[in-house]
């Protein structure tokens, strides 16, 4: 395996994360004709950290609160049901229109009606992460945490957020902790912020040993020429996608992992999912296969979850992309959006394609 984990730490994974709530119509039905929602807690690095701590490894999760709100008692307990500990500053909501957890708002979309996603994160409380709120010494140097995953949602929520996420990098190196990077670009996080955001993901992309993203987030995060967009069918395009992985490689030599997936959509609730993966020099290809989707949401935070499992249980690398496509799969088919697994053997089951009966 080309990625030696520290050893003897308290922590397997680290993210740090503006937590909100997520609220979804019943039974797939559009928001603007609903009256009846579930509410959950949420995040894309919590949902990517739930494959570990539901499959038994130690999380921890840095992030804001806002004190004494009931939002954020719910999202405490959420994530402690999660099996994940917590960490971070509480922030008095100041006057009504203080501060407060983001919302998303979701239509998860049937058939041939697409998803809907709103988000409404004006007096986000999680853009004031920062450094000064952590003893990061404490936490990497006498805890200790084997991988970091940072996200380019929380490296570029705001000016505060995009340091906090370039410091954990720095230290992490310092402690040789290995860093994950997943740019999830987002063009309105970057409006106004191009060149700023670009030389701050440039660093992290720069120490970072796994490097995960699709064509438009190596594009616009990091200048990468990626595939040509529509056209063919995806499997179609998979050797242009090796060409990308290899420009990136090229640019950022530090990384030994580099890893996107591949989704085709047929139908709100068909999907084909594939992924790839360049491990040192050996390629892990996964085909797109037909997977069932009951919410599409989470299934890349899954798919990262899953490999970076696979990875902290210094499995071999083959595993890790298999793993992950089947956590990714996962996540589809639950209405929170991030999977659960029970146990390993419920993942490797949907990678085999054994949906039978377990009794």
């Amino acid at each position: 395996m080309s990625i030696q984990l520290k050893q003897n730490c308290k922590y397997s994974l680290l993210v740090p994360t503006s937590m909100g709530l997520r609220i979804t119509p019943e039974n797939g039905q559009p928001v603007h004709v609903s009256d009846t929602f579930k509410m959950q807690a949420t995040s894309a690095e919590t949902n990517v950290a739930s494959i570990a701590s539901y499959l038994g490894l130690p999380v921890k999760v840095l992030t804001t609160f806002v004190k004494g709100s009931p939002v954020a008692q719910f999202i405490k307990c959420n994530l402690k049901s999660r099996n994940m500990d917590y960490e971070g500053p509480e922030l008095e909501q100041g006057d009504p229109w203080g501060y407060r957890h983001q919302i998303n708002i979701a239509d998860s979309g049937y058939g041939s009606r697409g998803p809907r996603v709103w988000n409404d994160r004006a007096g986000e409380v999680g853009r004031t992460l920062n450094v000064k709120d952590f003893d990061l010494d404490r936490i990497f140097g006498t805890e200790g945490v084997q991988i970091v995953h940072l996200s380019g949602l929380i490296g570029a929520l705001s000016h505060e957020t995009s340091q906090f996420c370039l410091e954990l990098a720095r230290v992490a190196k310092k402690y040789g902790t290995k860093i994950s990077f997943d740019l999830n670009y987002r063009a309105s996080f970057w409006k106004g912020r191009e060149q700023e955001l670009h030389d701050i993901f440039t660093e992290i992309a720069s120490v970072a040993d796994i490097l995960i993203g699709n064509e438009e987030d190596f594009q616009l995060c990091l200048g990468i020429e990626g595939p040509e967009a529509g056209g063919n069918a995806i499997a179609d395009k998979i050797d242009s996608f090796k060409e990308m992985i290899r420009r990136v490689k090229k640019q950022f030599p530090n990384a030994s992992v580099f890893a996107t997936t591949l989704r085709q959509v047929v139908s709100t609730n068909e999907h084909l999912w594939g992924a790839i993966m360049l491990e040192g020099d050996n390629w892990q290809v996964i085909e797109p296969r037909p997977i069932h989707v009951l919410d599409r949401i989470g299934g890349g935070d899954g798919f990262v979850g899953g490999l970076l499992y696979g990875i902290l249980k210094s499995w071999e690398p083959a595993k890790w992309t298999q793993f992950g496509w089947a956590t990714g799969a996962l996540a589809t088919t639950f209405l929170t959006d991030y999977a659960q697994p029970a146990d390993e053997e419920m993942v490797w089951s949907i990678w085999q394609g054994n949906a039978r009966v377990k009794r």
